[in-house]
């Protein structure tokens, strides 16, 4: 029996993957296609973790002089016979993530934007002994870095914002070649700064950083850069001429960052999973690149691994815990109305119509709610669905992952809001201590009200259980005297919610339901039912409760009906 290849869990250095025996998913095309439709500064956006990393450590193996060639052996590129003479390992290359480049402060994030340019110059310490070098400029590369005695790189404000261009034109100096410089996460020292409050200070470095390497070098062959948000042209990257941006609405390039259906497909063969082809479609598909579907490539491989050490395992939400998704908290917390009503409806299956603004600044974000349809477009929290209707697009969920991130922060942004009103929270329990049947549907119903429902068809009923079961937890969970637990093994089976109020005594057993249709009487009678088949007060009589309170509770999009034994 063939050992299968590795799979490659985070690992995101094209060298190692080809070198260590990775299962690798073949990209190399997209080399071809860009040599063919070069432009002087490129640049790529997409979501995070659809292979942008990958593809530039590929980038850099290929082109960068002394590169190993039989790494691209067997794969598409290597047929380009006239290309790779042309160009593989042909230039210096500079290549940097700005990944890292983030501080609480800005003094923070440019310290460490001085490490990462510092630690890229340490890969070249032969242009200290170059006979191509003039004393001057031996010293000039001694300024990118030299550290003081704690290892910390200690170029000058003035030194760290002319480095890329002072680092390629050594090398072109060095070689008699002009370089090719490759940029990762381009945008992220942005982001952050944004979010921390020095968001203009680090705009204008950026700027002199870019326009010093992009606009005014000559030592420059070509540059690409990659991000997830396409920032403004005027913001940072004025006066490029020949500048091209590739988004995930271009066909061109499409097929190369994500993995296409056929490719998932030959995957799922080479493992022996494709008895799960189905419902990883239904879980990782469904983000529409140009005019082809892509799944996410982090998610695909994740279950893949997951699948290796259980083959019964179900479908998570990887791309969920890669990073924050406080974009969408930031989306609900300002929601009006109308916005909550859009929002259902893509959690339901359907879709909005949205003008996308693809060029934005981070100062743009705040000052119209619309904009933030575009950051959930451009992030990948939500897709295009069919073409475009004149200006506007048609946006969809991509899949359940992502309704999945939208109805778990929906609920957690809910219950953040319950408990800031404490009055009402402790009314609503109360009734639940004094057996207020009335007082307790009223509220649940209030709460609800306030709520997105689910009402998807494509949901199975036990995960709408799920929604209610878990949204009730989280407001009854906030009385500080209570014991609240979730799924407790008790009597012959598991009651969803008990409740034990130990200074009075009080025992709560609480059965959810979903009222299939509306159907509230047969649901509401069948959860009690299941509540004294099963002996759920037994593990609260045993803590000591000497009354027992048991709830039928039915739910259906925002109506509920609480019945009592």
């Amino acid at each position: 029996m063939t050992m299968k290849k590795k799979l490659p869990m985070g690992i995101e250095d094209f060298k190692r993957i080809r070198s260590e025996g990775f299962y690798y998913v073949d990209k190399t095309g997209l080399i071809r296609d860009f040599l063919e439709n070069e432009a002087y500064v490129n640049l790529f956006t997409r979501p995070r973790r659809f292979g942008k990393t990958l593809n530039m450590s590929m980038l850099k193996y290929f082109f960068e002089i002394g590169s190993d060639s039989t790494l691209f052996d067997g794969l598409e590129i290597s047929k380009e016979k006239e290309l790779c003479a042309e160009y593989m390992g042909k230039f210096p290359v500079i290549s940097v993530t700005l990944k890292g480049a983030t501080g609480e402060n800005f003094a923070e994030a440019k310290d460490m934007l001085r490490r990462i340019i510092g630690k890229e110059s340490m890969r070249f310490q032969f242009l200290m002994q170059s006979d191509k070098l003039t004393e001057i400029e031996k010293n000039q590369y001694m300024a990118l870095v030299n550290t003081n005695k704690a290892g910390v790189f200690t170029m000058p404000d003035e030194v760290l914002k002319d480095s890329l261009q002072m680092l390629s034109q050594l090398l072109q100096r060095h070689y008699d070649q002009r370089v090719v410089i490759l940029i990762d996460e381009y945008d992220v020292p942005l982001d952050k700064a944004y979010q921390s409050g020095y968001y203009d200070v680090m705009v204008e470095l950026i700027r002199v950083l870019f326009g010093n390497a992009f606009k005014t070098n000559n030592s420059l062959y070509f540059a690409v850069l990659t991000g997830c948000l396409r920032i403004s042209k005027e913001s940072i990257f004025t006066g490029l001429n020949n500048f091209n941006v590739h988004t995930v609405k271009d066909v061109q390039y499409r097929e190369y960052f994500g993995f296409t259906d056929d490719e998932v497909q030959a995957l799922l063969r080479d493992y022996g999973f494709m008895g799960k082809y189905n419902m990883i479609k239904e879980w990782y598909n469904g983000y529409h690149f140009g005019n082809l579907d892509i799944y996410c490539p982090w998610d695909v491989v994740s279950y893949c691994h997951a699948l290796k050490m259980n083959p019964s395992e179900f479908p998570q939400n990887y791309w969920v815990n890669t990073s924050s998704n406080s974009i969408i908290r930031s989306f609900l917390g300002r929601a009006n109305a109308t916005t909550k009503n859009e929002i259902e409806q893509l959690i339901n299956g359907k879709s909005v119509k949205k003008r996308i603004h693809q060029e934005l600044t981070y100062r743009d974000l705040d000052s119209r709610q619309d904009h933030l349809w575009s950051i959930l477009f451009t992030t990948g929290y939500l897709t295009q669905h069919g073409t475009q209707t004149g200006d506007l697009t048609e946006l969809v969920i991509p899949n359940k992952e992502i309704q999945w991130i939208f109805v778990e922060q929906i609920r957690d942004w809910f219950e953040e809001k319950t408990t800031s009103n404490r009055e009402r929270l402790e009314n609503f329990c109360r009734a639940f201590q004094e057996k207020d049947i009335f007082a307790i549907e009223k509220g649940f119903h209030e709460y609800l009200e306030d709520m997105i429902s689910i009402r998807d068809t494509s949901v199975r009923k036990g995960m709408k259980e799920n929604f209610y079961h878990g949204l009730l937890l989280g407001i009854l969970g906030n009385m500080d005297d209570w014991i609240v637990q979730s799924n407790v093994e008790s009597g012959e089976g598991y009651s969803d919610i008990s409740i034990q109020i130990r200074r009075k005594g009080i025992g709560i057993v609480i059965e959810l339901k979903y009222a299939e249709n509306g159907a509230f009487d047969e649901a509401c009678k069948e959860a009690v039912k299941q509540i004294n088949e099963r002996n759920y007060e037994e593990s609260l009589i045993k803590e000591g409760m000497t009354k027992i309170h048991k709830y039928g509770i039915a739910c259906y999009k925002k109506r509920c009906k609480v019945i009592t034994e």
